[in-house]
This record gives structure tokens, sequence and C-alpha cells, in this order.
């Protein structure tokens, strides 16, 4: 993930689609990143994980995720302290997880793009 945020108008059409859902997710949720572009109706997973990747320093990062709960990694304690101050809800580490860190519960967590009508073109 980079730190680096470009301007708006630098990014390409699909990077400020993807990055406009990201900063819709509401604090204590999460999306995957098929999730996102399911709710795009293009690219996929990987597709917005290279835009996350790139330029996601400048929304929250954090709600977008793996479908699996794990912790974005490398971002670990970060994500995990933006998680614990929003609330979202996490599962208890099992002893085979590295590092012994949480995961993010997907069944709770996992927001739907309720949203996608009224904002998405």
């Amino acid at each position: 993930m980079s730190e680096e945020s470009l301007p708006v108008d630098a990014l390409p059409e699909y990077a400020e689609r993807v990055l406009e859902v990201a900063e819709l997710i509401p604090p204590g949720h999460v999306m995957t990143y098929g999730d996102i572009a399911e709710w795009l109706e293009e690219g996929g997973p990987r597709q917005v994980g290279r835009v996350m990747a790139l330029y996601g320093g400048a929304v929250p990062w954090w709600r977008v995720i793996r479908a699996d709960g794990v912790l974005l990694p490398g971002h670990e304690l970060a994500a995990l302290a933006h998680y614990r101050a929003e609330g979202t809800p996490l599962r208890d580490p099992s002893r085979a997880s590295e590092g012994h860190l949480p995961r993010v519960d997907m069944r709770e967590a996992r927001w739907d793009g309720g949203e996608r009508a009224q904002v998405h073109t």
C-alpha cells in the first residue's frame, strides 16, 4: 500500500471508482477485493488489490480485505488498531495463526454495499 496519494484527476478511472467504493464502506465493516469488483461489475480481486496497493493510502484501506479475513500482511498492527477503534467484529486468533493475530469476522463485518443504487452509475 502506498502512503503517497495522487490528485484524483491523475488517477485512472477504474482506480477512482475502486477508491470511491472503499470510502463508502461504513466504519466497523469491510468488503473483500472481490466484493468491490463485483459491486463495480468490472475487474476482479487482483485488479482491486492492485489499485489499493498503489493508491489506497488516502482512503480507509483497512476496510478492503481478503475474503478469509486475514489482516493485510505488513500492515497488521495498523489495521488492527483501526478495527478496534471502529468496533469491527474480530475472531480470536487460532494457535496456528501467524503472530497470533485475530481475523476479521467476515459473517458479522462484511458490508453488502447497500448504498449502491444511490451512488453507482
